[in-house]
């Protein structure tokens, strides 16, 4: 009987024993196959996009048998954050164990990482909408979710933006991709925008066809063929503000950061913002220079002192002495009539080398003849060349003298028109240019729509700050004029090579392909194309006239007598001492001639 209990206890213990290991033999049949189909959903998110790096947050799961199979470096990150500032490509992949197991608190890495792709696996009971509404929250929107139960040994879902329900069951052997990008159709999505609608970048109009307003512009038409693109609505009204008051960069920009906005229809340069989080890739390349008034002609009674040189000069002085004094020896060949007055007022020499005629001897000797073929050749070149620069000066008077440098600014009769925020951010930057303009020949404007307004209406009693492609437009406007009142000076640059960029939100999910869709607007070269029909644009809006609005300058007489008084004026002068002298040289003839024979050989020695 005993024995019979044995066998019977015996017997029961075998049964469990072996019902145990069966079971234990289909878990690890389980777990190698949850394995296997996560190697071969890793190999399938692979070949949709290839990553270089993985990335494991969480404490141990199944995810963290995948090791053995060294598919790309691993980094494992256990406590849910990391420590340092990674490198990592915009190619990793993300693994969690569970929906809670990121917790990154490192701002660069969250940078970095937030458009990559998540594959979680979720141990807990949790719903994937729940799960992709809490991705979606912090504006992570490539997630995708393994689920392990005992009816479907894998289940993978996939969310997706812009639809309800937000997410999809995908099955492994299915050939739709389970990582896509979200924002390529945003289903008619928000992007909240706002215009500063300084002309050309904006410029708000009425659409008749639509009853709607709509913008235009460099950076407008820039936004408006991305959202054409994304599938996506622009909203530029969304901030409350007051519609009358325009919104200026400083806003625009202090929006981005606060994320009130996510892309400001305006641009930053590069010397006042420092912080390229907030900032597109460059959308611009220009330069920061000095629009400068186009020297005015030269005065015509300012002509005649103007053709003559001061070295030309001496050298027509040297040449009538030594033509005087070739002269008198030629005369006489000797050098007894050789005196200072003879040669200082040797009237052959003055009338020959003014082309006047002059008495010439009966019989002159063959050097005298020589000096008389070298005066009259002398007369020849010098009133020749004095009649030519006389005429064309008098036809087209040449300008006066060019702003070369920022010290030419200071000693100009213009002065230098800057606003308030232009001026403190160059004093910011400490640049030296601003320094060497006396402050004296500085006028700040505060409020920058004064300046702009200011600048726009083309007073050439300044000279103003402009960037060249804004120059582009003025330069359009003066062809419509009959001469041009400014030029762009490339010698009075503050800075030549200045970046223009669109302020964006640092965490905008879409961001990435806001910048490729920039740069491919600048590879088939719609940008400037835009810029060119900006000025067009303005006046087929209304905004600028086809010509400027300042008064013309008064144009000159072409020659009138008080252009030449002072001429007139130095030839009475001359003509006063040439009488008085003759005057004198008659009394003195007088005198000598009362006087007795052997008195006046005296007075002749």
């Amino acid at each position: 009987m005993t024995s019979g209990w044995l066998v019977l206890i015996l017997f029961c213990l075998g049964q469990v024993t072996r019902a145990q290991l069966s079971n234990l033999g289909i878990h690890q049949v389980d777990g190698v196959d949850l394995e296997q189909k996560l190697l071969r959903l890793l190999l399938r998110v692979r070949v949709e996009e290839s990553f270089d790096t993985l990335v494991i947050y969480g404490e141990e799961c199944v995810l963290h048998s995948l090791l053995r199979h060294s598919l790309a470096p691993t980094v494992l990150v256990s406590a849910g954050s990391t420590e340092f500032d990674w490198n990592f490509s915009s190619s990793t992949l993300i693994l969690s164990c569970g929906s809670n197991a990121e917790r990154e608190v490192n701002y660069r890495t969250l940078m970095k990482l937030q458009t990559a792709r998540r594959l979680i696996y979720l141990m807990e009971d949790s719903k994937p909408e729940t799960v992709c509404g809490h991705y979606s929250a912090r504006e992570q929107h490539n997630i995708a979710m393994i689920k392990s139960n005992v009816d479907h040994p894998v289940t993978i879902y996939t969310c997706r933006c812009f639809q309800d329900p937000n997410y999809e069951e995908r099955d492994l052997c299915e050939d739709r991709p389970i990582f896509i990008e979200h924002f390529r159709d945003m289903r008619g999505g928000i992007i909240r925008t706002e215009a500063d609608r300084q002309v050309p970048r904006s410029m708000a109009y009425w659409d008749a066809k639509s009853g709607e307003e709509k913008m235009i512009g460099y950076v407008a038409n820039l936004m408006n063929n991305y959202a054409q693109k994304v599938n996506a609505t622009l909203d530029f009204h969304h901030l409350p503000r007051d519609r009358e008051k325009q919104a200026l960069y400083t806003d625009i920009t202090r929006w981005v950061k606060e994320d009130r906005i996510d892309i400001g229809t305006t641009m930053s340069t590069s010397l006042q913002e420092s912080d390229l989080d907030d900032l597109s890739y460059p959308y611009l390349l220009t330069s920061y220079c000095l629009m400068v008034p186009i020297p005015a002609r030269l005065p015509y009674n300012q002509i005649y002192a103007v053709i003559v040189d001061p070295l030309v000069l001496c050298i027509i002085f040297v040449l009538f002495y030594l033509l005087s004094a070739l002269l008198i020896y030629s005369q006489r060949m000797s050098w007894q009539g050789l005196t200072l007055a003879n040669v200082l007022l040797n009237d052959k020499s003055l009338r020959g080398l003014l082309g006047q005629s002059f008495p010439f001897p009966r019989d002159p000797s063959r050097n005298l003849k020589l000096v008389f073929f070298i005066l009259c050749f002398a007369s020849l070149m010098i009133t020749t060349m004095y009649e030519s620069y006389l005429q064309s000066y008098l036809t087209l008077p040449p300008p006066e003298p060019s702003i070369r440098t920022f010290q030419d600014v200071g000693n100009s009769r213009h002065k230098l028109a800057i606003s308030r925020m232009e001026l403190n951010v160059l004093i910011a930057k400490n640049n030296s240019h601003i320094g060497q303009i006396r402050r004296d020949r500085i006028w700040v404007v505060e409020d920058l729509n004064e300046f702009v307004r200011l600048r726009n209406s083309l007073n050439d009693s300044y000279i103003y700050t402009v960037t060249y492609d804004r120059w582009s437009c003025y330069q359009e406007r003066q062809r419509t004029l009959s001469h041009p009142i400014f030029y762009y000076s490339l010698d009075l640059c503050f800075n030549r090579f200045l970046y223009f960029q669109i302020p964006v939100r640092r965490h905008l999910p879409h961001r990435h392909l806001f910048e490729e869709h920039m740069q491919r607007q600048q590879e088939f070269g719609l940008v400037q194309f835009w810029k060119s029909q900006s000025f067009l644009d303005m006046v087929r809006l209304g905004l600028k006239p086809m010509s400027a609005s300042s008064q013309p300058p008064h144009i000159e007489p072409a020659i009138v007598v008080d252009d030449i008084s002072w001429i007139l004026k130095l030839f009475v002068a001359a003509m006063g001492v040439s009488c008085c002298c003759f005057i004198l040289e008659l009394c003195v003839w007088g005198v000598r001639r009362r006087m007795p024979p052997s008195a006046a050989y005296l007075a002749t020695i």
